[in-house]
């Protein structure tokens, strides 16, 4: 394994066995551009499962990182923390649906493939927050896994999220709006567009519910295989 840049074309894919998840347990991706509010999206379904007394019902994939913990974050529950050589073996055993490294830093990112088969195989839906790139490599290998885009209200709209973060560099605030730009042209790859409005995070959750439970009853044999 070299350590050159990393080619979303060269992802290892699927492993030679597949599994079957139970009847009607789906893999829900979650994407959109950098900005759009994924993480408070997926922190209001978790909410809103919780209220609803749903808790456990479904599987949120961690994330794996070979990157250090930063002051607060807890393994297992915010990443996965490994060492580069332990995730690089992974890889190579296949052991994620997508992994990249993120130029510049050296830090990889991968959507583990055990914890999803094992959700899947015990019946729980699977939520897996994922870029636009990630989301096509998954989407190749898991043809019944249902895509839903978040969009925001505007590109200007986004573009003063991403400002008043006030995380990045000039440079880096400028190509995040230039990929943002050519991420949201790529709604039609997608099964369901959700808008996710300024201050309407509960709302957009409540709409990504509602088309969980419509795919639910429109597909209720469906298996997902991985």
């Amino acid at each position: 394994m070299t350590d050159r840049p990393f080619d979303i074309s060269e992802d290892p894919g699927r492993p030679a066995g597949v599994v079957d998840g139970a009847p009607g347990a789906m893999l829900i991706i979650i994407s959109g551009p950098s900005g759009v509010g994924k993480d408070t999206i997926i922190d209001a379904l978790r909410q809103r499962e919780a209220e609803e007394g749903r808790d456990g019902g479904r599987y949120y994939v961690v994330t794996c990182t070979t990157r250090e913990p930063r002051n607060g974050e807890v393994d297992g529950v915010n990443y996965h923390f490994m060492s580069r050589e332990g995730f690089l073996e992974l890889r190579a055993a296949r052991g994620f649906l997508e992994a990249s490294e993120v130029h510049g830093k050296g830090n990889w990112y991968g959507s583990p493939r055990g914890p999803v088969r094992d959700a899947l195989v015990a019946g729980r839906d699977v939520i897996l927050k994922i870029d636009v790139q990630g989301a096509q490599v998954v989407k190749e290998q898991v043809s019944a896994a249902l895509l839903i885009f978040i969009v925001p209200p505007s590109l200007e709209e986004l573009f003063d999220r991403l400002r008043s973060r006030a995380t990045e560099s000039a440079d880096q605030l400028e190509r995040r709006q230039r990929d943002a730009a050519i991420e949201l042209a790529r709604q039609d790859d997608y099964d369901h567009i959700v808008v996710n409005e300024t201050g309407q995070v509960k709302r957009t959750a409540k709409a990504i519910d509602r088309i969980i439970a419509e795919e639910h009853a429109r597909h209720p044999d469906r298996r997902v295989r991985v």
